[in-house]
């Protein structure tokens, strides 16, 4: 499923990043990489603000919909 459809609070593991190649190429320098746990701490107007890799990060909807947990 998208990252957009995981509850606050609830640690997800990475199962594969989509989108073109430097789509993902910038979520890579973000932290989300496959295998790699994220959660997510907010949601606002749809974007994201998650924890991954002991950081905190914005993320948009769109960006979010191509991070598959």
């Amino acid at each position: 499923m998208p990252l957009t459809l995981a509850k606050p609070g609830e640690e997800n593991i990475i199962r594969r990043i989509g989108g073109n190649p430097e789509v993902r190429a910038h979520l890579e320098n973000l932290g989300f990489v496959a295998g790699g746990s994220v959660t997510v701490i907010s949601t606002i107007g749809g974007n994201l603000i998650v924890n991954v890799k002991e950081s905190r990060v914005a993320i948009s909807k769109e960006m979010a919909g191509k991070i598959m947990v």
